[in-house]
């Protein structure tokens, strides 16, 4: 008897024994992942505005980034997941603001480094020094590879985190940073594994100064994608997350940042073509929120320059190695209240409110300071705000920018000057007496181009302004300098859009020659503008930052343009 019931008991006691534990052991394992893209060494807030929904069926502007703010949105994010991975989609760095640039994004570097950043695919961005400064930047030293001196303020270990490439090979088919990474979360039988893919778009040669790339190969990005999975897979990667540095964005001016409608944008066809494997894609490079959760992967962006973080789950099922549930949701970074050009954009509670982490600002503090002196400086004066247009022209800005450059390159016999609107970061906001400094003119034109002017016929520049128009990329309507004035028709076959060009109100001669004045980047085909590139005997001229300054400062207040030089025939 005392046999039996001890048996029973026995029995009994490992029945209970193994449905308390059948639940821990078969309970999906949540990875929560924070992710950004397109940070621009934004160490100060960048006094954007991210449109959010109001509560009401409209939309509010939120004032939102800055190093020390995205810190604490990171921390409150990353609070919330016992298991987490903080990850970027690239343009990390390049087209920084002045305190990182100055300083060749080393406190860029430093900031991702102490916030905690685990991986970062290369954007585009990332090798506008080169190559081989990117290498520098992500292993460390003080090698001087640019124009500017390394480690001016702090001697400089290099990245903690992991910079993937998987499509960047060079002549040996190897790639120049790792391809992909994989971390574990939990222990036994509850452990998962979540493999990780980073990559930017085939199209960085055209977006980047060629010969800082000469040697690498950029491939294709899904099939670069399908060959990694497997590999990943065989390490026991359960969950698949793609970083990559191409985009698209939704349809409508006011756009929900947790939306996807009418979404498309290059990296459409990238998703059609991906591995069913693949659990989560983390896109950049258009500068644009959304959240996409249909068919395939999840897809998300979170803007730009650290305004938004997005706050990601993959539920992992730890006995079938598969995510069995995902979600994410854009958070806004709300930091500080500023005045743009439309006026002011003050503090909401419609969106949380996050405080600065003291340790971060502090760091950021050191290089602003740094920077002070010479972002101050003032360089004249404005007749009142020049802005971007729509994203797809320059607006008066852009007529700005290109009369600046024509009249520093009429010795080389320049007759029209252009530039390209995604070549303007920011708007140029004057202070109330007009005064701008050359910090504000920095943040307009980071690139640190030299203007370049070459011989075109009027075929040529009727073509080049084509290719802005023709369906390939993001529409970009170039802003041309005083006197040029074209009109087209975007309802007519691409290739045939233009249908009137004149010059001091005389139609252009497609027959004829004239000097034309680009920006080095458009001069080497940047932006998809072939036509530009490889022209015999051009003529390099002073920096852009530097034509625009001596344009500012040439008379006590420089008129803003505000006449509309291309017009389109339907809107």
């Amino acid at each position: 008897m005392f046999r039996i019931q001890s048996a029973t008991v026995l029995a009994v006691g490992l029945a209970l024994s193994a449905c308390a534990t059948l639940p821990q052991q078969s309970a999906p394992v949540e990875v929560g992942i924070a992710a950004f893209n397109d940070f621009h060494g934004s160490l100060e807030p960048p006094r954007q505005a991210v449109l959010a929904p109001d509560g009401a069926g409209g939309s509010v502007a939120v004032p939102a980034g800055g190093a020390a703010w995205l810190a604490t949105a990171l921390d409150s994010i990353r609070a919330r997941h016992p298991h987490h991975l903080t990850v970027s989609a690239g343009d990390l760095t390049g087209a920084s603001q002045l305190a990182s640039s100055l300083f060749l994004d080393e406190p860029t570097v430093g900031v991702m480094n102490r916030l905690g950043l685990d991986f970062n695919a290369v954007g585009n961005h990332e090798f506008d020094r080169g190559a081989a400064e990117l290498t520098r930047l992500h292993k460390g030293g003080c090698q001087q590879l640019t124009r500017r001196k390394p480690c001016l303020l702090e001697s400089f270990p290099g990245e903690t985190f992991a910079l993937l490439a998987a499509s960047t090979v060079d002549a040996r088919g190897r790639t120049l940073f790792p391809a992909s990474g994989i971390r574990r979360f939990g222990k036994g039988r509850a452990q998962v594994s979540v493999g990780v893919i980073g990559l930017t778009l085939k199209g960085t040669p055209d977006l980047v100064d060629r010969a800082g790339i000469a040697g690498l190969t950029f491939r294709d990005e899904a099939e670069t994608i399908n060959a990694e999975v497997p590999r990943l897979k065989a390490q026991g990667a359960d969950a698949i997350v793609v970083l990559i540095h191409q985009g698209g964005r939704q349809a409508g001016n006011t756009p929900d940042p947790d939306g996807c409608a009418g979404f498309a944008g290059e990296i459409r066809p990238i998703l059609d073509r991906l591995d069913p494997r693949v659990d989560l894609v983390v896109s950049g490079h258009t500068h644009a929120a959304y959240v996409c959760d249909g068919p395939g992967p999840l897809l998300t962006s979170a803007g730009l320059y650290g305004t938004m973080v997005t706050d990601i789950v993959l539920a992992i099922d730890p006995r079938t190695r598969k995510v069995v549930r995902r979600s994410a949701r854009n958070v806004i970074v709300q930091s500080v209240p500023f005045t743009s050009a439309k006026g002011a954009v003050p503090l909401t509670q419609d969106v949380p409110q996050f405080a600065p982490d003291p340790a971060i600002a502090a760091y950021v503090g050191r290089y602003v300071d740094a920077a002070r002196a010479e972002a101050s400086r003032p360089v004249g004066r404005l007749s009142g705000p020049a802005t971007r247009g729509d994203g797809s022209d320059g607006g008066t800005l852009g007529n700005l920018v290109a009369d600046s450059q024509l009249a520093a390159t009429h010795d080389a016999g320049a007759q029209i000057a252009f530039m390209n609107p995604f070549g303007l970061r920011a708007a140029l906001v004057p202070a109330a007496d007009g005064r701008v400094s050359f910090g504000d003119l920095y943040a307009v034109q980071p690139f640190g181009n030299n203007v370049v002017t070459e011989t075109l016929t009027g075929a040529e520049i009727k073509a080049a302004l084509e290719q802005g128009l023709d369906d390939k990329g993001p529409e970009q309507v170039l802003s041309a300098s005083t006197g040029f004035s074209w009109t087209f028709d975007r309802s007519r076959p691409a290739g045939d859009r233009i249908v009137a060009m004149a010059l001091n109100g005389r139609p252009i001669d497609p027959a004829a020659t004239y000097r034309i004045t680009i920006n080095g980047f458009l001069a080497l085909g940047g932006d998809g503008f072939t036509v530009f590139a490889g022209k015999p005997g051009a003529t390099t001229g002073p920096t852009d930052i530097d034509a625009f300054e001596r344009w500012i400062a040439a008379t006590p207040i420089r008129d803003v343009p505000q006449e509309r030089r291309a017009a389109s025939l339907i809107p």
